[in-house]
């Protein structure tokens, strides 16, 4: 994952996702973590809720029995009503996460899996104490946060956490390799630079050429020419460069350079052109492996399960035939089913199409479980801030 100077805040998440090549499968656990589910620890319910307040069921004018939610003045609104409103909102978001309850309670299922309700209450407690909160306090912090209250908590992102991590295994080796390189991303030294960014090589060029011709004029043609509105604000200013964050090209062009000078247009990615300037470096505050090699160890095996986990939810995704007859879209599983089950639903919404096992997308939030609750799941910070001190 990229790693990003102290204070980066949310104006650094722009710049972020051009470095940050390699979160693209961490993001993939994002919605993996935040689908609902049944459990042994909490079975399907709702039955306690039917029949509970609103006016006694009366028949309809086909005998069908229709239970009242409201009274508008002298008009009813009917249970079926609310439920077609709500259909009509939000049934495409919602049927989606019970899918993705199914997916993982079948696999469950099939290799005795559970989860208890106390593994659930010591991994709340341990994210609790994470970061620095009673039990009690932090799933408060996550209601008042997030909007979320603590059963959802509970039974939408830690459940399924928790279901794959043991689906998934979580034995993973950590290598020395794998232990120098996280070294050097948290702790190294960081290219301190200045960039533009642009979605056109031939305007990259252009800029290119304006900037050789007046190099001082750096960070007046970031203001003018880069497409990051967040580094273009503060004249191209970006966090420090760390090694290992995701983006060799960006990375390699990078560490070459030495203060004042101006790299060539750099790809990165499918259509990103970055022109860097270079600033100086940060000057380490940890130097000695040693002192951080049980945090390190922990970081990298905590990185390789959710890599783990997320590659795992993605196979049962592939794995299982989901027809969805309210998108009228079939995925997963084999084709065979297919005219079968496009004729089940083709009474509904039409006739259903064939489609691949979607893949999670970067609105999804990465790992939100393990986000303390004053973070936006949608703004989690690519790494941690930068231990070092520029130098000039």
């Amino acid at each position: 994952m990229a790693k990003v100077a102290p204070k980066a805040g949310s104006k650094k998440t722009t710049w972020t996702l051009v470095i940050a090549g390699t979160a693209v499968l961490l993001l993939a656990a994002g919605v993996m973590l935040q689908v609902a589910r049944p459990t042994s620890a909490y079975p399907e319910d709702g039955s306690a809720a039917r029949g509970q307040g609103g006016k006694p069921a009366a028949a309809d004018s086909e005998g069908r029995k229709t239970r009242w939610v409201a009274r508008v003045g002298k008009q009813y609104i009917s249970e079926e009503e609310l439920a077609r409103e709500c259909m009509a909102r939000l049934g495409k978001e919602v049927l989606e996460d019970l899918i993705h309850r199914k997916i993982i309670q079948q696999a469950c299922d099939a290799e005795g899996v559970e989860v208890s309700e106390g593994e659930v209450n010591q991994e709340v407690e341990r994210m609790a104490k994470k970061f620095g909160f009673a039990a009690d306090q932090y799933l408060q912090m996550i209601e008042t946060e997030r909007n979320i209250s603590a059963m959802q908590y509970r039974r939408n992102i830690i459940w399924p956490m928790l279901a794959l991590k043991k689906l998934a295994g979580e034995k993973v080796e950590v290598t020395e390799k794998d232990i120098k390189e996280a070294f050097e991303r948290n702790y190294g030294p960081r290219v301190e630079a200045r960039a533009i960014v642009l979605d056109n090589p031939r305007r990259a060029r252009e800029v290119w050429d304006k900037i050789q011709k007046n190099p001082e004029n750096f960070e007046r043609l970031a203001r003018e020419h880069s497409i990051d509105p967040n580094s273009r604000a503060m004249d191209g200013k970006i966090p420090p460069i760390p090694q290992h964050s995701g983006s060799p090209e960006l990375e390699a062009a990078a560490f070459k350079l030495k203060k004042g000078e101006i790299s060539a247009v750099i790809q990165v990615g499918y259509n990103q052109h970055v022109i860097l300037k270079c600033e100086g470096r940060t000057t380490p505050t940890v130097t000695d492996l040693e002192d951080v090699r049980g945090i390190l160890i922990g970081e990298i095996r905590e990185q390789k399960i959710q890599e783990s986990v997320a590659k795992t939810f993605q196979r049962l995704k592939e794995q299982t035939r989901v027809d969805n007859y309210v998108t009228n879209e079939s995925s997963g599983g084999s084709k065979a089913g297919a005219r079968g089950a496009a004729a089940n639903g083709a009474g509904m919404n039409g006739p259903i199409r064939q489609t691949g096992a979607r893949r999670n997308t970067a609105a999804d939030e990465a790992d939100e479980a393990d986000l303390p609750p004053s973070k936006s799941p949608n703004a989690r910070p690519a790494g941690r801030p930068s231990t070092g001190k520029a130098t000039r």
